[in-house]
């Protein structure tokens, strides 16, 4: 197995992407679908002495452009079968339009989370500066549910669906030793690993509605997530960005108590200040935000203020949230991990 690492100046920092070269050839994600991140791409797999022709089939983690952005220039080369989850299907074949060009429903979800209209122009123009060549040409998809198996590079990858940044993110279980030119890192004592996509990322916490409208309960969609990753104990995780991450458990339980902190701020936010909207209370946790993070901000406010809203903590007027119980048990609102007592997940998590 092999890391190709891509450039990225619009999300979360360098994308990884896995060649697997046993039997067959396979990616584990592609990258964007900007041109210099195209020849990134082939000058690392021209280093193993492959081109995109040479590719039997591409797994994706979710359907966003820098992870799947090059899956149909791929396969438009190769007839590489594409693989992704039946949630997030359509925004790889296209035929669903994503947030970034649609804009009915960025009409529809900046009024939800009461964006003032300067700030909805500001981010129009930037998805109008940056979408149009992310996304790259559609490709034909085979699709997988939770649980399915796929045979590619010659390596048996178990789907684990782990939904919240989109819909349809899934990873990738997989046994480490019957993996070419992969060394475990536990050694001979590893029996599982697996790729995270952006379920799991050793930085940032993934951004949760903002990333993926469509997800219905997206907070409590992902943590649910992170405690299924706690609970498989994987040896290493190989995430969509950056660096392995050695301790994957403790890192998806640090991630976890992160959003318990977060939903304490949010429940502060409306004690102090009274109703507010996701946009205001976005203000409050983030500042000024710029660029991609127009959107991620309200975004991840509007998640915990509707998981807040589902446990009857909070009452939605409109765009406005009221507090109806301002001391909630946050804990409760969360799943529980035996990592709980060892982490910490404040807002640095």
């Amino acid at each position: 197995m092999k890391r190709i690492q891509l450039g990225n100046t619009v999300f979360e920092g360098e994308n990884d992407v896995y060649l697997l070269d046993g039997e067959t050839t396979a990616l584990v994600d592609t990258g964007v679908a900007l041109p210099e991140v195209r020849e990134e791409l082939v000058d690392g797999l021209d280093e193993y002495g492959l081109a995109f022709a040479d590719v039997d089939a591409v797994v994706l983690t979710h359907w966003h452009p820098d992870h799947a952005g090059l899956a149909g220039e791929v396969q438009a080369e190769s007839d590489a079968d594409v693989y992704v989850h039946e949630a997030d299907a359509a925004l790889v074949d296209g035929s669903e339009t994503p947030l970034f060009t649609d804009r009915d429903l960025q009409r529809e979800t900046f009024e939800r989370w009461g964006m003032p209209d300067a700030d909805r122009e500001r981010l129009t123009a930037f998805f109008d500066a940056v979408s149009a060549d992310l996304s790259g040409r559609p490709a034909d998809v085979t699709t997988f549910g939770d649980g399915e198996t796929i045979r590619a590079g010659g390596v048996e990858l178990e789907a684990l669906h782990l939904p919240g940044h989109t819909a349809g993110l899934s990873g990738f279980a997989f046994d480490p030793r019957a993996v070419p030119d992969h060394e475990p890192v536990a050694g001979a004592d590893a029996t599982e690993e697996a790729f995270t996509g952006d379920a799991l990322l050793p930085k940032y916490t993934p951004n949760v509605g903002g990333a993926d409208v469509r997800v219905e309960g997206a907070l409590a969609a992902y943590a649910e997530s992170l405690a299924r990753i706690v609970e498989r104990d994987f040896d290493a995780a190989h995430p969509g960005h950056r660096w392995r991450i050695d301790d994957p458990s403790r890192r998806a339980a640090t991630i976890l108590d992160h959003h318990r902190h977060r939903t304490r701020r949010v429940v502060g936010v409306l004690d102090e200040s009274g109703p507010a909207t996701a946009w205001e209370v976005s203000a409050e946790l983030f500042g000024s935000l710029e660029g991609i993070h127009v959107l991620h901000g309200p975004g991840e406010a509007f998640s915990h203020l509707d998981h807040l809203a589902a446990a009857g903590v909070v009452e939605r007027d409109g765009t406005d949230y009221r507090l109806v119980d301002p001391d909630p048990d946050v804990a409760a609102l969360f799943p529980t991990t035996p990592l709980d007592d060892l982490v910490d997940g404040g807002e640095d998590a």
